[in-house]
């Protein structure tokens, strides 16, 4: 039985294609709530993030909201942290405490490896290090699926700060599972090595006429020290634009985690493109995060 939620890397692609079902099922009611409120009635989630987030957060408070949970939201700057308390000794109080799933997001890459053996509540990982973001993972699938119908054989552009993407790291993941087939684009220095055979390094607008969607990523400069960008020299080369959109097939998708850099990665106009996804993505979110909060108290593979 899986205990946490730490990694895509953990589920079987049934498995996966479970949440997303689940996730799908909770999108098409999501004007119905009396379908659901009551799942995780008289549950109590604790949303723990060490660093700053607006769409992971929010979404997941709205999620556990609507499934009927009780929510703690906690701050380390108006906690005992600021008093020098352990990430251990902070997740112990609130298992101590009864709450029945911790959510975190924290700067460290290996700080669920180091915390999952020693907790019964169930972990949540909200996004850890440059690694991984599972439900980021889930919902871009989720989204994918509902354009395609499917994700076997589906192609996919990913440009920007792959290197320290961890947006970039789950889809890694979820295209090896379910046999898509990756495009890599973006600056040479903020592109990870790889010698797998579905990941393959591209010019960017010479793969635009061949994939089905493109995943956009910002340029992290929280975690680069000494990187020096022109944003308008960067969005000649990697932006999405008009132009880059002409090159598209007319059925393809524009996607983006967010938070956007409006001008740089992406131009204004092309957020609410008609081939855009981006806000929809943002939406599914709440659906994926409620498939994801439900499953953590079934305790098990869905």
């Amino acid at each position: 039985m899986i205990k946490h939620f730490t990694s895509l890397a953990s589920f079987s692609p049934s498995s996966i294609q479970s949440l997303i079902d689940r996730a799908q099922y909770f999108f098409l009611n999501q004007n119905q709530p009396d379908k659901f409120h009551h799942h995780l009635h008289h549950k109590m989630i604790a949303n723990v993030f060490y660093e700053p987030s607006t769409r992971t957060r929010f979404s997941f408070e709205i999620a556990a909201k609507r499934l009927g949970a009780g929510l703690v939201n906690f701050s380390p700057e108006n906690t005992s942290v600021k008093k020098g308390e352990t990430v251990y000794d902070t997740l112990k109080c609130l298992e101590s405490l009864g709450v029945d799933a911790i959510v975190m997001r924290h700067s460290d890459d290996y700080i669920f490896e180091t915390l999952q053996d020693k907790f019964q509540t169930p972990l949540i990982n909200a996004g850890a290090g440059k690694f991984e973001h599972p439900s980021q993972g889930l919902l871009d699938l989720l989204t994918l699926h509902q354009e395609f119908g499917k994700l076997q054989g589906l192609k996919i552009a990913v440009c920007g700060d792959i290197k320290h993407s961890r947006v970039a790291g789950s889809l890694m993941i979820a295209a090896e599972k379910f046999g898509m087939q990756l495009y890599l684009c973006g600056p040479d220095a903020l592109l990870p090595d790889t010698n797998q055979s579905f990941i393959k390094k591209a010019n960017f607008d010479d793969v635009l006429p061949e994939v089905d969607a493109v995943m956009m990523l910002r340029i992290q400069l929280e975690r680069h020290e000494n990187l020096e960008l022109n944003p308008q020299t960067y969005h000649q080369q990697f932006g999405m634009n008009e132009k880059r959109i002409q090159r598209m097939k007319r059925e393809a998708i524009i996607l983006h985690p967010g938070p956007f850099n409006r001008g740089i990665e992406i131009s204004d106009e092309i957020v609410e493109h008609k081939q855009s996804r981006i806000f929809k993505q943002m939406g599914n979110g709440v659906h994926a995060r409620m498939a994801i909060l439900e499953w953590s108290q079934n305790r098990g593979q869905p």
